[in-house]
């Protein structure tokens, strides 16, 4: 498999760093914004239920995203949607700030790249302050995310989008990440190779996913497995 491999993209949160990391930062927030939390994951689910249903792409995922978030707290759209932005897509970040990743995944990711890799990430949350306060982000190909392609992983466009801006063929990519239902699902769907990060934690929904073409326990094993 190494041999047709060209390029290899992965998940961020839950495959670069632990999401328990995250999980414990964000206790005093999941207390005190519970309704709002709650509704939130309610509505990701929705949406990706109606996706994988032939639902159309939206044009404006955080519009729809809001939409549906306010209905099930019986809000408007408009508020909710300001909530949303404020409390967990800049609320969150700041946490990253302190979050360590994986041992060996800079080391790994720099190997790669030396290797003559192509290397992108494709997340279903706003990536690049992430990346930066993580301290690595420099030396993607491409950096995506799911919302602003319009869908849900494992929706194939994203994995789509990611594969031409890598500027490679589906099948020349190894996708890592730490969901089977997500991340391996929507890649194999697209005919990308896939790789799964085996984390006890890591969510995966009720669907029977796919089995992974590699799976691993730690960095040193994907960097064994594509470098050495």
């Amino acid at each position: 498999m190494r041999s047709n491999i060209e390029g290899i993209a992965f998940d961020l949160d839950g495959t670069l760093y632990p999401n328990y990391r995250l999980n414990i930062r964000l206790v005093p927030f999941a207390l005190k914004e519970m309704r709002l939390l709650g509704a939130f994951g309610k509505a990701r689910t929705i949406i990706r239920k109606d996706q994988s249903n032939g639902s159309p792409v939206q044009g404006d995922f955080y519009e729809y995203q809001a939409e549906v978030t306010a209905k099930i707290l019986n809000s408007s759209a408009l508020q909710t949607r300001e909530k949303i932005d404020r409390l967990i897509y800049k609320g969150w970040e700041p946490f990253f700030k302190k979050i360590k990743l994986f041992k060996l995944v800079t080391e790994t990711l720099d190997a790669m790249k030396k290797a003559g890799y192509k290397l992108g990430l494709l997340s279903d949350f706003p990536p690049e302050t992430k990346l930066k306060y993580l301290n690595i982000d420099h030396g993607w190909d491409a950096v995506l995310c799911s919302e602003r392609c319009g869908a849900l992983k494992p929706h194939p466009l994203s994995f789509k989008m990611l594969a031409e801006s890598m500027g490679l063929p589906c099948e020349k990519i190894l996708y890592v990440g730490n969901s089977r239902t997500y991340d391996v699902a929507g890649a194999a769907g697209t005919g990308m190779k896939t790789a799964w990060i085996r984390n006890p934690l890591a969510s995966g929904g009720g669907e029977k996913p796919p089995k992974p073409d590699f799976s691993f326990h730690n960095y040193r094993q994907l960097y064994e497995f594509m470098i050495e």
